[in-house]
């Protein structure tokens, strides 16, 4: 069982910047790739990002590359979503999951274990 609590979350004006984290419970955190996805209101759930088991490999959606920063820190159970050049379009609850796909996956299918989420809210 793997328990994820992400935070960093907050209200930024756009063309601002926030740093999302999510610390893992557990000591098998490098067993999982990891991935975040986002929820705006009124519309499904989709992928933003995801990240092998060592880092070494990362995939982003269309809409935010360039722009968001996935990385982890094994030592720390902790993977992290850096978000830069925010847009209104990029408010949403933001979500970290975890996969048994060692490389990592855009499809939410893929996940077992979710956390609860953190708000991210950009004003224009």
């Amino acid at each position: 069982q793997v328990q994820l609590v992400e935070s960093g979350g907050g209200l930024v004006q756009a063309g601002g910047s926030l740093r999302l984290s999510c610390v893992a419970s557990g000591r098998t955190f490098s067993s999982y790739g990891m991935g975040w996805f986002r929820q705006a209101p009124g519309k499904e759930r989709e992928f933003v990002s995801t990240i092998s088991r060592s880092g070494g490999s990362r995939n982003y959606a269309d809409s935010v590359k360039g722009r968001f920063t996935i990385s982890r820190d094994n030592a720390k159970n902790t993977v992290y979503l850096q978000i830069n050049s925010l847009k209104p379009e990029d408010t949403a609850v933001y979500y970290c999951a975890a996969t048994l796909i060692p490389g990592g996956t855009g499809r939410k299918g893929d996940y077992v274990y979710w956390g609860q989420g953190t708000q991210v809210t950009v004003s224009s």
